[in-house]
């Protein structure tokens, strides 16, 4: 009282006594008119006599919060700067900003955790050095490690500084928990912070959070979260980037402590995770649930698998980490693998592997094996895929994990499957159904007879496959397999396609996309867009197929998925192509081929090529149609894609029957029945048989032309293919 009141009397004695000294304090306030600032205030009863009588004011700051409500006045917690604010604080601050664009500002303001102050500190650098850019200043502020010891300037200007005002004002025993919560890189809950404290005491936990808040150490988020637990509830705390920095490095000062805290974090949400992993397999509407539980704790797993793992320089390393990294991607694989993208799972898996090697753990060694080889064939390698499952198969035969092992052959059935191979495919699902069937893992069990479905589509036996679909469709609907429920109408949706019926396959895809929107499966979801619009495309509606497409491409964008992205782009060249304009599509195809090298997809890469030739062969350019050709069929040949590879053979014979070289048409067209005769694909043969009867036909052959047409109908009515009428047609032509 006395310091704000000498102002106002320069040069007079002031009262002694506190009585006389509060009662000039409010004389004064009370006529003056004056605004006060009382900063960084202790508690409440500090302030409490320290406030004004109208028409003067006061404007209150403390680290703690508290209110003084008697005298009708309630706390106001500041947050953080609006992106808004933050660009506008960092453009006054620092002449070289005043012009840089949003994004280049935004990305500074999120390094400083839009905080006035490390806004401020950051600009200062930037002003203090000439030769410094705003990219140079960004570059040193990236690395999280050295952050708060950049973000400081001077003695006046430093976030680490004041963030250890509020940190010495914690006892020993605060202090210890509160920079144990640093391991926290995102939203957590009460449970997790007792995890963390080893603490089973869930009310002095939440009397150690509410100390923290009220130092504004910690922040509560204002709105719930969905999902937040396997039954969690309750409120939901985070820690300021900038706070939680500081916090760790308060950690990492005792290594023994960090290698304790961090073992907890992991531990506790790999439990968590695979929970969520578990709520999930028991399907229906605990699907939905269980991803969402997932989602919400992905980032500390994340967090976890980072320091863990054995490239990580800033954490040291506790005894349990090989453990962890190796049971990570088993104990959560159903939710982790709709997720994280096929990439990125390589890279994981990879280090997951080493360290089940590392630990001589021979069961998650062939886990691991087994969805390396998942990750390479979601990438287009079946080659590369087959010797992960090899390996796998080898090491389940070894010790005996016939679960693994039915898995391992399954999975090689559908590499071979993709390389054309649909014979072989064939063999090794018939093994794994016998396998999955002993064990009795029905889910194991209804995805092997929808592969098994796969196949025979592929031989050109779309009425065996609806039979196998049919089968997994009732185990899935039994077992309460959502996604594997999902996963069989499409496949029957594309059944009734290859018959023709593309209303009826319409029916099942509009079912399955139900489904994968239902349990948030957006890797599905576009999938189902694109047999939609396939499906739409067929009915003559390009229209409506485009709508389709363009809305699979934007979830592929959206959630980083490139070869659904590059599928899309592809699958609208289609679309155009089907409209008439082959030049448009030419751009379409043009840009799933950058996507499908850029992501190593070389069967990827050679439909788009083969796809290139035929818009150009709508052109009338049969010369530029056949390069690309050559270019599709050597990589056929390079991956081993047998089916790939008569499909080149095929547009090849198509592409020199234009050109009116029939022999050679031919040539290409025998070529490409040897293939598909060898591997069993009916429907490749009939086309074969097609060509071959036209080169005939144009070089005055009739009574050779119409001995193939013959069987290609046959071949075409055996599997109830929409193209029997069009050789009828052509054969009643032969007759006239």
């Amino acid at each position: 009282m006395r310091r704000l009141l000498e102002p106002f009397y320069p040069n007079q004695k002031l009262p002694d006594d506190p009585q006389g000294l509060k009662g000039l304090y409010q004389q004064t306030f009370a006529s003056a008119k004056a605004l006060l600032l009382l900063d960084n205030a202790a508690d409440e009863t500090q302030v409490r006599p320290l406030i004004p009588p109208q028409p003067s004011a006061a404007i209150v700051t403390s680290r703690k919060h508290f209110s003084l409500s008697e005298l009708g006045l309630n706390p106001l917690r500041l947050d953080v700067l609006s992106p808004e604010e933050a660009r506008g604080l960092l453009r006054n601050a620092s002449p070289k900003l005043k012009d840089a664009p949003d994004a280049d500002l935004d990305a500074l303001a999120s390094l400083c955790g839009r905080l006035p102050l490390a806004l401020r500190v950051a600009s200062s650098l930037l002003n203090d050095r000439d030769d410094w850019t705003l990219a140079a200043l960004q570059k040193r502020l990236t690395d999280e490690r050295t952050r708060l010891a950049r973000l400081k300037r001077g003695g006046d200007l430093d976030v680490e500084a004041t963030l250890s005002l509020s940190y010495n004002l914690l006892d020993d025993d605060l202090k210890k928990k509160f920079r144990q919560l640093g391991v926290f890189t995102a939203p957590f809950i009460l449970p997790s912070a007792q995890a963390v404290w080893e603490l089973d005491d869930d009310t002095a936990a939440d009397d150690l959070l509410g100390k923290f808040t009220n130092l504004s150490l910690i922040n509560i988020l204002p709105s719930p979260a969905s999902g937040r637990g396997v039954g969690g509830e309750g409120a939901l705390y985070s820690l300021h980037d900038l706070t939680r920095l500081f916090a760790m490095d308060k950690l990492l000062e005792d290594p023994a402590e960090a290698k304790a805290t961090v073992m907890r974090h992991a531990n506790h949400f790999l439990e968590w995770g695979s929970a969520a992993n578990n709520l999930y397999m028991k399907g229906n509407e605990k699907i939905l649930a269980g991803l969402n539980h997932f989602r919400f704790i992905y980032p500390h797993l994340q967090s976890a698998y980072v320091r863990l793992s054995p490239e990580n320089k800033t954490f040291p390393r506790p005894e349990g980490a090989d453990r962890w990294l190796s049971d990570f991607p088993a104990k959560c694989a159903y939710v982790l693998d709709l997720h994280l993208p096929p990439r990125q799972n390589i890279h994981l898996l990879k280090t997951t592997l080493a360290a089940a090697r590392r630990l001589g753990d021979k069961k998650y060694e062939g886990i691991h094996l087994g969805n390396l080889g998942l990750a390479y064939f979601a990438l287009g390698d079946a080659k590369k895929a087959i010797e992960f499952y090899e390996q796998g198969l080898v090491i389940d035969r070894e010790i005996g994990d016939r679960r693994g092992e039915g898995a391992d052959l399954g999975n090689l059935g559908l590499a071979y499957a993709a390389l054309g191979d649909a014979k072989k495919a064939i063999e090794y699902h018939e093994k794994a159904l016998v396998v999955m069937q002993e064990i009795g893992d029905k889910r194991a069990e209804g995805s092997i007879l929808g592969n098994l479905g796969l196949a025979y589509s592929d031989l050109g036996d779309a009425k065996k496959a609806i039979e196998f679909y049919e089968q997994g469709l009732v185990i899935a609907r039994e077992i309460g397999d959502r996604r594997g429920e999902g996963a069989a109408l499409g496949n029957l949706g594309a059944a009734y396609a290859d018959l023709g019926d593309a209303k009826k396959a319409i029916e099942f895809y509009e079912k399955q996309l139900v489904i994968v929107r239902e349990i948030g499966d957006r890797r599905g979801e576009g999938n189902a867009l694109g047999n939609l619009s396939n499906a739409n495309a067929y009915l003559g509606d390009a229209k409506k197929a485009i709508e389709f497409y363009e809305k699979r491409m934007e979830i592929a964008r959206e959630i980083g998925d490139r070869r659904g992205e590059g599928n899309a782009l592809g699958n609208l060249g289609v679309a155009y192509k089907n409209l008439g304009d082959a030049k448009k599509a030419i751009e379409f195809y043009e840009g799933a081929l950058v996507i499908d090298r850029e992501i190593g997809d070389r069967r990827g890469e050679g439909a788009d090529l083969g796809n290139l030739g035929l818009a150009y062969a709508d052109l009338g350019d049969a010369k530029k149609a056949i390069e690309f050709y050559e270019k599709r069929m050597e990589i056929a040949r390079e991956i081993g894609d047998r089916r790939g590879e008569g499909n080149a053979l095929g547009n090849l014979g198509s592409a020199y029957f234009t050109l009116k070289e029939y022999s050679k048409a031919g040539e290409f067209y025998e070529q490409q029945m040897a293939i598909v005769r060898d591997i069993g694909d009916k429907r490749g043969e009939g086309n074969a048989l097609w060509g071959l009867a036209i080169c005939k036909k144009e070089g005055g052959n009739l009574d050779e032309a119409r001995i193939l047409f013959l069987k290609a109908l046959e071949i075409f009515k055996a599997i109830e293919s929409p193209s029997a009428g069009t050789i009828e047609k052509l054969l009643a032509g032969l007759g006239e």
